[in-house]
């Protein structure tokens, strides 16, 4: 027999865990959906994906694989990587559903714009990765190469660079959000960060060396769009942060008391439930 304080103690914890397990399959089953949708294409996939260094490949060479599986598997790895990032949306959905409960609606406010504003700003790094710097740094590299070496890329190695690159511009892109975040919640102000530009256009240049190949093409490509994207997030946290009068602090303080309430009365009611089940 479980002790009534214990079992009380334990109904909403394992209550959150059962909804956590759902949210997960969930996104895992949303993921596999898509995959199935996207796998007899991955060919084709595969083909625009490469379009960029095939472009400027010098004429008679070509894309080889040195593993023996690597021309089945390495287009369905790049498929399951398209099917994951086209149930971005959705996934970011299941995180909303399962800690908007736990919010204050203040903060639940700036959660929903955050989230629709971070999942358009990854799709834009990708974007602007495949679109504006790809076609830049295989221009570049192909035509560096030295005399009588054949540039003939691996397919799997290929991938690989190309999604550590969609990965760090696509996470470059997200420092709007960060700036407003940091702003928004009062962990900083849009005048302390303008104070530290220095040491941010250093720490974008460091971002860019560890999450680009070791060129400083590459890593210029990146440190600049953070570096732009930061006075953007800098401009939209000074104005989205207005002074508050004291009367809208009481009312949204007030709205975070009924909040609270609220959830702890929902707390009751699930260890009560829980105590019953026992």
């Amino acid at each position: 027999m479980v002790p009534p304080k214990a079992a009380s103690g334990s109904a909403p914890f394992v209550s959150h865990l059962l909804e956590l397990r759902n949210r997960i399959l969930h996104s895992i089953l949303a993921v596999l959906l898509f995959f199935l949708v996207l796998a007899p294409f991955a060919n084709d996939l595969f083909l625009y994906l490469a379009e960029p260094l095939m472009r400027v490949l010098p004429e008679g060479n070509s894309m080889i694989s040195t593993a023996p599986h690597g021309p089945f598997f390495v287009p369905f790895k790049f498929a399951f990587a398209v099917a994951t990032a086209c149930a971005m949306p959705y996934l970011l959905y299941q995180i909303w559903s399962f800690i908007a409960p736990g919010l204050y609606a203040s903060e639940k406010r700036v959660v929903v714009p955050l989230l629709l504003s971070s999942t358009v700003l990854f799709y834009l790094g990708i974007a602007f990765a495949y679109y504006v710097v790809f076609p830049l740094v295989f221009k570049f590299f192909t035509s560096s190469a030295p005399q009588g070496v054949e540039v003939m890329t691996d397919i799997d190695a290929y991938l690989s660079f190309t999604i550590k690159l969609f990965f760090a511009f696509g996470l470059a892109f997200e420092v709007p959000v960060a700036t407003v975040l940091m702003i928004k919640m009062g962990i900083t102000t849009a005048e302390k960060l303008s104070s530290k530009r220095p040491y941010i256009v250093v720490g974008a240049f460091v971002f860019g060396m560890l999450l680009t190949p070791p060129d400083i093409f590459s890593q210029t490509l990146l440190a600049i769009p953070i570096l732009l994207l930061f006075e953007t997030g800098l401009w939209f946290g000074r104005r989205m942060v207005p002074k508050k009068d004291p009367d809208e602090e009481d009312d949204l303080d007030a709205e975070d008391d009924l909040d609270a309430a609220e959830m702890e009365q929902r707390l009751d009611e699930e260890a009560n439930q829980f105590d019953k089940d026992s």
